[in-house]
């Protein structure tokens, strides 16, 4: 099997972490180089002690030079804030690497719609078109051939897989979407700031970015491709205290008020039958964090509400591995030519 050099650029935040470790054990692709211009001159293995006598662990930190990436690596992960990997990625693509953007620079369809949500002009908009959303049960075909793959925001992977059964076949009205969406502590970043101390956020639950959490046309995107029509939702989120994990409550009406749960199970379990990271939990289970935690899955539950008529989907998902490196690394199987789950196939951390 052929061996892929891949370049980390961002190793500080929790995504380049994670991105980090599942690397370590992936067969295939092998972290040959790691940027960051605060960090740089130290071992990666002195940065992050939990991968000494692990694979990467020796790679010295470096400050992100495109024409040094180009020589040394194959692929790209590009673990950087939103506004910065617009920068990076041309000169890459250019070279010949392939490249995996965390941020949102390559997310959304329309330079606009990114320039009003992100407040940042957007100076690449030509690759917008090109870059594959990284959703690989979705976009698996474009994926495998795309040089470049947006991989999406966690609450979106949460919510999009959570809807997309119930879009596809026609089940639910689009009017009256909402999302009601929680996570742990890491998907705020992690950076140095007063509302993310521990003393704010222990002991606490609080909701935040609401009504415009930056996430919301990435959702709205993805849903209106789904249903063939333009969908616009409720999506409210908020922060709990656990370091990881993700919970969606997603609020839907039945378009047919007379389906039953059943009927509704049925078609989830045939619509995500061929896709094993997608777990359709049985009838009177609810999902948990903990059960998804450090894993690619995404447990789905569903309640109908007869009283109301909503269908009432619940979907969990870790943050950092499925909702951000995980993900990434999925995306990067299948650019590469690899079978998607290689690398990937561990159970949770329960």
């Amino acid at each position: 099997m052929k061996t892929i050099r891949a370049g980390l650029v961002g190793i500080t935040g929790y995504a380049g972490m994670e991105l980090a470790r599942l690397l370590a054990g992936h067969p295939s692709i092998r972290l040959v180089m790691a940027c960051s211009r605060a960090e740089a001159g130290k071992r990666l293995g002195e940065y992050y002690p939990f991968l000494e006598n692990l694979p990467g662990a020796d790679v010295v930190i470096s400050v992100f030079a495109p024409e040094d990436v180009a020589k040394q690596c194959d692929l790209a992960f590009l673990a950087v804030p939103a506004g910065t990997a617009m920068d990076m990625t041309p000169p890459l693509l250019a070279a010949g690497v392939k490249v995996v953007d965390f941020s949102a620079d390559f997310r959304l369809r329309k330079a606009e719609t990114y320039e009003n949500w992100y407040s940042h002009a957007h100076n690449a908009a030509e690759f917008l078109d090109e870059a594959a959303y990284g959703i690989p049960e979705i976009y698996a075909e474009k994926i495998a051939r795309a040089r470049l793959v947006a991989n999406p925001g966690c609450y979106p992977t949460s919510a999009i897989l959570g809807l997309y059964a119930a879009l596809q076949n026609d089940l639910v009205v689009t009017d009256d979407i909402v999302i009601d969406a929680k996570s742990g502590v890491t998907g705020a970043g992690r950076k140095a700031v007063v509302p993310m101390l521990y003393c704010e956020v222990s002991d606490n639950f609080r909701a935040y970015g609401l009504p415009r959490h930056r996430h919301t046309p990435e959702i709205e995107q993805e849903i209106s491709r789904i249903a063939g029509h333009d969908v616009r939702l409720s999506f409210n989120t908020h922060l709990v205290p656990m370091n990881r994990g993700i919970l969606s409550t997603i609020y839907t009406k039945l378009k047919n008020p007379h389906t039953s749960l059943e009927r509704v199970r049925e078609i989830f379990c045939s619509t995500w039958k061929d896709h094993p990271w997608v777990r359709v939990l049985p009838s009177g289970v609810l999902p948990e964090t903990r059960h998804v935690r450090g894993s690619m899955f995404c447990d789905m539950a569903l309640v109908l509400d007869p009283r109301t008529d909503r269908l009432i989907i619940l979907s969990v998902i870790d943050n950092l591995c499925r909702g951000a490196a995980g993900q990434a690394l999925a995306n990067a199987n299948l650019m590469c030519g690899f079978a998607l789950k290689t690398g990937l196939g561990m159970a949770p951390l329960a």
